[in-house]
């Protein structure tokens, strides 16, 4: 018994429903089959053939009518009389195959070319690592210096300290020169106030003899 089943809809394509057919083929025993995905109009189309007993192809037809692909989206399926030869199941199995394999080599190429670029990426990045670990060496470096160079101003700093510990004996060594100042400019004051006196005394005399001695002469 022969037929020809067609099921269409806007997603049968792409969804494994070929191979989803031909399970359920084996499952009833039928030992002539193929399958193709065509279009009609605007519509995805699988169309299946099959070769069997009656009873097999019935069975079929119901699992057929019940049964689809997770994925798959159907609108209705058909089933008519088929006068031609089908292949034998383990034939078309053998072909389903080989259009994987039709399928799968430009996938592999294009995989191929993604590894070579991914190994292209990956020698980069590790010039960029060893670049890193340079700069980092060189960070180090640069640390290691500045913590000298800190060492060195903490021993700056301590020596400034120690320098500045002698200003209180300054500070202390100006009021006692300021204090001995004032005293010596007291005495001298003191001894001020004790000649003028005096000289003013004997200043007055001079004049007195001075002035007598040019109204001796006619001079005054």
């Amino acid at each position: 018994m022969k037929k020809k089943i067609t099921i269409t809809g806007p997603k049968v394509h792409d969804v494994g429903y070929r191979y989803f057919l031909m399970s359920m083929a084996m499952a009833s025993r039928i030992r002539m089959f193929e399958a193709y995905n065509t279009s009609i109009k605007e519509d995805q189309v699988v169309q299946a053939f099959v070769d069997g007993e009656e009873e097999a192809v019935k069975d079929f037809w119901e699992k057929v009518e019940c049964s689809r692909p997770e994925h798959a989206q159907v609108s209705h399926i058909t089933i008519d009389e088929y006068d031609r030869n089908v292949m034998k199941i383990g034939e078309y199995a053998q072909l389903c195959t080989t259009f994987q394999m039709n399928k799968a080599i430009p996938a592999l190429l294009d995989l191929k070319t993604d590894l070579r670029e991914m190994k292209g990426d990956i020698k980069e990045m590790k010039g960029d690592i060893k670049e890193m670990k340079g700069d980092i060496k060189e960070m180090k470096g640069d640390i290691k210096e500045m913590k000298g160079d800190i060492k060195e101003m903490k021993g700056d700093i301590k020596a400034i300290r120690s320098s500045t510990d002698t200003i209180p004996q300054i500070s202390e060594d100006i009021k006692a020169v300021r204090k001995t100042s004032d005293a010596t400019l007291e005495e001298v004051k003191g001894m001020r106030e004790d000649i003028h006196p005096g000289y003013a005394m004997n200043f007055r005399q001079m004049q007195s003899d001075v002035k007598a001695i040019k109204e001796r002469l006619g001079m005054s």
